[in-house]
């Protein structure tokens, strides 16, 4: 299970013994008995050969020291086999796991709040690696074996991704989709603009936020994207940091511009990646489209206190599908 910045082997069956009937054997008729047939021709010209007597051992009963013992029953070979056999399930597991893990489907766990209101720090998603095909980066560790992707699809505007931080090819992030190859991103006291068109925030609610600095004023909006494209956000005012106002953001061909559905918590496309930020992501580095949540457990949960696993327990975000 990757965390965003996310047998017992089968006995060997015991055979009861089955139980031996005894009956006394039944007298046996005493005829001639038959001689097989031999399916091999002799030559006619040869005599039969005589056969000697075999040689007989005076200590009879000891077998020879220079031959196996057959009749040992020694258990060796068969703990060996059995220790194999564990082996290779072992290996079989870990080989079925990788390959779903490469081609089809990879676990996060979400440890921030970047991305509230969808996405809460604890949350154990699910991402689909298919999606936009296949990098080196859809392997474990990003080994350089090949360049580029391979069964390639773009992203769409909106959708939640998983990407390896530009910074260190390493790291993993999940943003979403803002910004395509080609576009205009900007920000103007708070409203996101592409392309010079502003995107539509209709606020659902108000409330306040418990964060490092004590409570804060938070307001929850459903934005709509110039193309159709609507999700919430969460926002704590429209001018209450510098992200609220950028430079215009041109994206160049093979990139991606992301942001954070937190849009004043959030270190995303907006921040150079020199100065730490996330700057343009290139399509390269992308691991995936996360697609539903899982499971959720407030923060405190862990694996090594059992009695956080129903405490902490998030039910009602069980199962949910991300928009």
């Amino acid at each position: 299970m990757g965390q965003i910045d996310m047998s017992d082997a089968e006995k060997p069956e015991e055979h009861d013994a089955g139980t031996l009937e005894s009956s006394p054997p039944e007298p046996v008729p005493l005829e001639d008995p038959e001689i097989p047939e031999v399916h091999a021709e002799a030559d006619a010209d040869e005599a039969p050969q005589p056969v000697e007597a075999a040689a007989v051992d005076d200590e009879a009963g000891e077998p020879d020291a220079d031959e196996p013992d057959w009749a040992g029953g020694s258990d060796d070979g068969k703990g060996e086999n059995e220790f194999l056999e564990i082996v290779k399930t072992i290996v079989y597991a870990l080989g079925i796991a990788l390959v779903l893990r490469i081609l089809l489907f990879q676990p996060f766990t979400i440890p921030s709040a970047s991305m509230e209101p969808n996405l809460y720090e604890g949350d154990y998603i699910v991402v689909s690696k298919w999606s936009y095909g296949y990098s080196r980066h859809s392997i474990p560790f990003s080994p350089p074996i090949f360049e580029g992707r391979l069964f390639g699809g773009a992203p769409e505007r909106g959708d939640i991704v998983v990407f390896k931080w530009p910074r260190d090819n390493r790291t993993d992030y999940i943003k979403r989709v803002i910004g395509l190859p080609g576009d205009r991103i900007q920000m103007i006291q708070g409203v996101l603009h592409i392309n010079g068109v502003a995107a539509v925030d209709v606020e659902v609610e108000r409330g306040e936020l418990e964060g490092m600095f004590g409570a804060q004023s938070v307001i929850r909006a459903r934005e709509t994207l110039p193309g159709g494209e609507t999700f919430m956000i969460q926002d704590f005012g429209y001018n209450a940091s510098d992200l609220d106002n950028t430079a215009v953001f041109e994206v160049p061909a093979g990139h991606y511009f992301m942001m954070g559905d937190n849009r004043d918590n959030s270190i995303d496309s907006r921040v150079p990646v020199e100065t730490r930020g996330v700057g343009l992501v290139p399509e390269e580095n992308l691991v995936g489209k996360a697609q539903i949540i899982l499971f959720s457990w407030e923060p405190g949960a862990a694996l090594h206190k059992p009695w956080t696993w129903f405490a902490n327990v998030r039910p009602s975000r069980f199962f949910t599908v991300l928009e």
